[in-house]
C-alpha cells in the first residue's frame, strides 16, 4: 500500500510559506519552487506517464542550436529532403533574428528601465551558470518536543522528581540490609550507608518468581525468603530486589531507572535466582535471556553467580558460560562478550552498536520476523513496573547504562524519543546523525530517520556524520542542523548552462551568422536609394551567410565544456543513458560531457571489472526489469549533471530534496527526499552513494524537520 498524506473530511491540507502565508491545496503530493519559495503540485516526467500529475519526457535545449546540427548532417540535394532543409533553414534564420531582437530589447529595457527580468514565475527557465544547484528553499519553523541546548524551548512535558543529577550516582537509592541486633532485615535510604555497604543485586524473571493470581502475594513473601537465605549463605548482610527496593512515587520511580545500571556496577556480585530446574535447566536460561534486562545486568556486574530456586548451591558464572546458556543469538553476540570481558577489545560505537542490537532483540524475541509486536505488559526489571502502565521506551532506557551520559525517563515517550534524546545526550557518538544516512530494506512512515540496517552493508560506525541534530520534535522527526540541500527538477530537462573552453577565432565566427540578416536589410535599402552595386554586394553577402550560417553556428557551438551548471534532474522510470545526453547535451557538437553510470551508488549499481572503476551498462536492463516487475512504478532515475552521473534507485514516491548528510567508504551519503508541507516536514524516501565533492555545490541551508 502506497503512503499518502493524510486526507481531511474536505480532502484539503493547509500549509505556510516562510511569510507564515497560509495556502489551501488538495492532497496531491506537493514541493517547495526553489525560485519562489511557493508550495506547488508536483509534476513529474516520466518515460511511462500514468496519471494527472505525470508527463511525457521534455527537454528546453536550444532549438537554433539543434536546429543547426541537423542541417550540418543533412545535405538539401538528398532526394526529397530539399523541401525540409529550405523549411528548417527558413525557421533557423527566423530565430536567429528573433534572438539577436529579443537580445537587443532585453539589454535597452535594463539599461533605461531598471526592470528586473529574472523570471519569478517559477518556470525555472533561466539559462546562467550559478555553480550551485537549485536550493531548498523551506525551512523548519516548528518547535522541538526536545532540544540538544538546554537554551533551547522543549514542550516536553516535565515530570516529577526530574532534576539534574550526576550521570553516574554509583549507588542504588535503597537498599535492603539486615540489622544484627534485630535479626531482621529493613530498607535503608541513608546515602551514607549504602555507599559503605557490600550487597548483592538480585536478577531474576517474573514468572519463576510468583504466578499473577490470588496466592501472587504470598509467594512474592516466599520467593524474598529465598533470595534472603541465598544472600546469608554468600557471607552478605545487603541485597538489591526490585520488589521491594523499586520505589513508589512517581520521581523515586524515574530515579530507580535513571541509577539502574549503577546497581549492577556497584555490586559485589550479581545473582541470578532462576526457576526450577525440574521443569528444564535449558528452559530456565532461555527464558532469562530472553528478557530485555539481561544484557545490563550481565555485562555491568563484576562478578556473576546463579541458583536454581529448587536447589542450594549457588554456582559461579563467567559470562562465556552465560551467553552459551541464557543467549540464542550467541555466535552474533559474542563479540560483546569477548568485549567485556577484555577477550577482544571493540571500539566503542561499535560496540554500543552491538549491544543496541542485542537489547532490540529480545525486546521481540518472542515474535515471528514481520509480525507487529501487541501492547506488551512488560516487566521493568523483573517484576514490578515503573509505572501502572508500560513503559514504552523500555530498551533504550536499559541501553543507556552502557552510555558516558544518560537521559532522565519519561513515559510519555517511545523508542524513537527516547533514542534521540540519548543520542543528543553523547554527542561524540552521533547515533541518531549516523542512522540518518543509512537505508534500510523498508523505510517508516513516520521517524524515517532511524534504521537498524544498511542495503549498501556499511555500519554505523563506518558512516562520518556531516550533520547535527538540533531536537526531536513531537511526531519523532529529527531537527537537523548544518546540512547542505538542493532541490530536484521533476517537470521536465532544463537548458543546461555551460562554460566552453576561450577560442577568439569560435567567438568572431559565432557572431557572423547575427549579421547576415542586417546585412540583408542594408543591402536592399542600398539598392533603392544610392549605390545599385553596392546593395547588390551587400545582399549576396546577407544570402550566402544566412546559407553557411548553420555550420557557422554549430562551429560556434562546438568547443570542449569545461563547466556545466549543477542540477539534479528526475525521471520516474528508467531512462537511457543515450537519451539523457541526447536530452542535456543535444544541442552542442564535439566534446560534451559523457554520461556515466554508478559503479557503487545506488541499489541497481553494477561495478566495470575492468582496469577503470567504472559502472556497468547492466545496471539499465535490471533497473527496467525491476520497473516491469513488483517494483513497478516505484523505481526512478536521477540525473547529476555535476559530475556527470545516472543513478536509478526505488522509493515510494519521487524524493523533491537531496540533502548531503554524511561519508562512508570514499563517497558522500545523500538522502533523498520527498516533502510534507502541510507539517513542514521532509521524509526519506532513498540513499545514494555520489562524490563528496558535489556538496560543494549545494548551499547550506537551516533548520530541516526529517521525520
Amino acid at each position: 500500500m502506497r503512503w499518502q498524506l493524510p486526507v481531511t473530511q474536505n480532502e484539503t491540507i493547509t500549509c505556510y510559506d516562510d511569510l507564515r502565508k497560509p495556502k489551501t491545496h488538495g492532497t496531491e503530493q506537493r514541493y517547495v519552487s526553489p525560485t519562489t519559495g511557493v508550495c506547488r503540485k508536483l509534476v513529474v516526467q516520466a518515460v511511462t506517464p500514468l496519471g494527472k500529475s505525470e508527463v511525457a519526457i521534455k527537454d528546453h535545449i536550444n532549438q537554433a542550436s539543434k536546429t543547426a546540427i541537423w542541417l550540418t548532417d543533412n545535405s538539401p540535394i538528398r532526394g526529397w529532403n530539399i523541401f525540409k532543409w529550405t523549411a528548417l533553414w527558413s525557421w533557423f534564420t527566423l530565430l536567429l533574428t528573433v534572438k539577436l531582437s529579443w537580445s537587443v530589447a532585453s539589454l535597452l529595457i535594463q539599461v533605461f528601465a531598471s526592470i528586473d527580468m529574472m523570471d519569478d514565475i517559477g518556470e525555472d527557465t533561466e539559462v546562467y551558470d550559478t555553480g550551485y544547484y537549485k536550493p531548498y528553499a523551506r525551512r523548519f519553523r516548528g518547535q522541538l518536543w526536545a532540544a540538544r541546548s538546554p537554551m533551547e524551548y522543549s514542550s516536553r512535558t516535565i515530570e516529577e522528581g526530574e532534576v539534574d543529577v550526576p550521570t553516574h550516582t554509583l549507588h542504588p537509592r535503597v537498599l535492603i540490609i539486615r540489622d544484627p541486633i534485630q535479626n531482621e532485615w529493613v530498607p535503608c535510604a541513608d546515602r551514607d550507608i549504602i555507599i559503605h555497604t557490600k550487597f548483592i543485586a538480585i536478577s531474576y524473571r517474573a514468572i519463576d518468581a510468583y504466578t499473577k493470581g490470588p496466592d501472587q502475594e504470598t509467594e512474592k513473601a516466599q520467593f524474598i525468603e529465598e533470595v534472603r537465605a541465598a544472600v546469608l549463605g554468600q557471607k552478605y548482610d545487603a541485597y538489591w530486589l526490585d520488589l521491594e527496593c523499586l520505589g513508589d512515587t512517581p520521581s523515586e520511580k524515574n530515579m530507580d531507572l535513571y541509577c539502574m545500571a549503577d546497581v549492577y556496577r556497584g555490586a559485589e556480585v550479581t545473582m541470578i535466582m532462576l526457576g526450577k530446574s525440574a521443569v528444564g535447566e535449558n528452559e530456565c536460561w532461555r527464558g532469562w535471556g530472553e528478557r530485555v534486562w539481561t544484557m545490563p545486568e550481565a555485562l555491568l556486574s563484576p562478578r556473576l553467580c546463579y541458583k536454581f530456586r529448587d536447589r542450594d548451591a549457588v554456582m559461579p558464572l563467567s559470562l562465556f558460560e552465560l551467553a552459551r546458556l541464557a543467549y540464542t543469538n550467541y555466535d552474533i553476540e559474542q563479540a560483546i562478550i569477548n568485549a567485556y570481558s577484555g577477550k577482544d577489545p571493540l571500539e566503542r560505537l561499535e560496540r554500543l552498536t552491538l549491544l543496541k542490537a542485542a537489547i532490540w532483540r529480545r525486546g521481540t524475541a518472542a515474535l515471528a520476523p514481520g509480525v507487529t509486536p501487541p501492547p506488551r505488559n512488560l516487566d521493568m526489571i523483573g517484576e514490578k513496573p515503573i509505572t501502572n502502565e508500560a513503559c514504552k521506551a523500555e530498551r533504550v532506557y536499559a541501553l543507556m547504562g552502557f552510555f558516558e551520559h544518560r537521559i532522565q525517563p519519561n513515559h510519555s515517550e517511545d523508542d524513537l524519543h527516547a533514542l534521540a534524546r540519548l543520542s543528543m545526550a553523547n554527542d561524540n557518538d552521533r547515533i541518531a546523525e549516523r542512522m540518518v544516512s543509512m537505508l534500510p530494506p523498508t523505510i517508516t512512515k513516520t521517524a524515517c530517520w532511524y534504521s537498524d540496517e544498511d542495503i549498501y552493508r556499511a555500519n554505523l560506525w563506518d558512516i562520518i556524520p556531516e550533520i547535527q541534530v538540533a531536537g526531536v520534535t513531537e511526531n519523532g522527526a529529527l531537527v537537523i542542523d548544518g546540512c547542505r540541500a538542493a532541490a530536484i527538477r521533476w517537470k521536465d530537462f532544463p537548458e543546461v548552462a555551460f562554460a566552453t573552453t576561450d577560442s577568439l577565432r569560435r567567438n568572431i565566427i559565432g557572431f557572423v551568422p547575427y549579421l547576415s540578416w542586417p546585412t540583408l536589410i542594408i543591402g536592399l535599402g542600398i539598392i533603392t536609394t544610392s549605390s545599385r552595386v553596392g546593395g547588390i554586394t551587400l545582399i549576396v553577402i546577407g544570402i550566402v551567410l544566412l546559407f553557411v550560417s548553420p555550420r557557422l553556428f554549430v562551429f560556434n557551438q562546438s568547443g570542449r565544456i569545461i563547466r556545466a551548471q549543477p542540477w539534479f534532474i528526475g525521471v520516474k522510470g528508467a531512462i537511457s543513458i543515450t537519451e539523457v545526453e541526447r536530452r542535456l547535451y543535444g544541442a552542442a557538437r564535439g566534446h560534451f560531457p559523457r554520461m556515466s553510470f554508478t559503479p557503487s551508488g545506488s541499489q541497481f549499481s553494477v561495478p566495470e571489472r575492468s582496469t577503470e572503476r567504472g559502472g556497468s551498462f547492466k545496471q539499465y536492463d535490471d533497473a527496467k526489469l525491476a520497473d516491469s516487475g513488483k517494483d513497478a512504478g516505484h523505481i526512478y532515475t536521477l540525473i547529476d549533471t555535476c559530475s556527470s552521473t545516472m543513478y536509478y534507485f526505488r522509493a515510494e514516491r519521487p524524493p523533491t530534496v537531496c540533502i548531503f548528510a554524511g561519508r562512508e567508504g570514499g563517497l558522500g551519503r545523500f538522502v533523498l527526499c520527498s516533502e510534507r508541507c502541510d507539517i513542514n516536514e521532509l521524509h526519506k524516501e532513498s540513499v545514494l552513494r555520489m562524490p563528496t565533492e558535489i556538496s560543494e555545490k549545494m548551499e547550506v541551508c537551516g533548520w530541516i524537520a526529517l521525520g
